[in-house]
């Protein structure tokens, strides 16, 4: 298992993750490619002191990109949707 400041690479703050988390807790994070579920629990629990009740992935495919004649794509990533247990924040959410 690689250590957690590898698995989870950063959070993604957009409106729509922010509506999720104040909606019902679920946070969004950029994590590594090759991360399973668990690892991603474990890396969370870890690095923000905090208790993983759910975690869902989903691979986000790369955007196409030109640049004059050259054509190109982004890298696929994957993205973690985060629910934490009832009552539980992470302080780098709340703008402190």
């Amino acid at each position: 298992m690689n250590e957690p400041h590898q698995i989870i690479k950063r959070p993604v703050i957009t409106e729509k993750a922010n509506l999720a988390k104040e909606a019902s807790n679920h946070l969004v994070f950029e994590v590594a490619i090759h991360a399973n579920k668990v690892e991603i629990a474990k890396a969370i629990e870890e690095l923000f002191d905090v208790k993983v009740v759910d975690v869902t992935t989903m691979i986000i495919p790369g955007k196409p990109k030109r640049t004059g004649r050259h054509e190109g794509k982004q890298s696929n990533w994957k993205k973690a949707i985060v629910k934490l247990a009832e009552g539980q924040t992470i302080d780098f959410f709340e703008g402190a």
